[in-house]
């Protein structure tokens, strides 16, 4: 899926645990968002984000695999959601509290 979007990604581990039949990588991944994800067309931004992969093992193979990546940061970075305070001003906020 990293590859259809961004092509140019670089994956960086940052951390490998083992125990037992499970193996837990936390890794980042740096590309371009060259291609269409989630229906957001190609803003060609670069973009990173961390992610952990937890991996279950049964006989030698992959049996399962859950992933947790940053979606929200990404969709930020690629300008599909704004930030928190690029969505209200200070003013508004100010007068949201009174």
């Amino acid at each position: 899926m990293i590859l259809s979007v961004s092509p140019d990604v670089q994956i960086t581990i940052q951390d490998v645990i083992a125990e037992g039949d499970t193996v837990v990588v936390r890794w980042m991944a740096r590309g371009t968002h060259q291609n269409e994800f989630m229906g957001i067309p190609p803003t060609n931004k670069q973009v990173t984000v961390m992610g952990i992969d937890i991996i279950r093992y049964k006989g030698g193979q992959r049996v399962e695999t859950w992933r947790q990546w940053d979606t929200m940061g990404w969709l930020q970075q690629v300008g599909a959601v704004p930030l928190p305070a690029q969505s209200r001003s200070r003013k508004t906020l100010q007068a949201e509290r009174i």
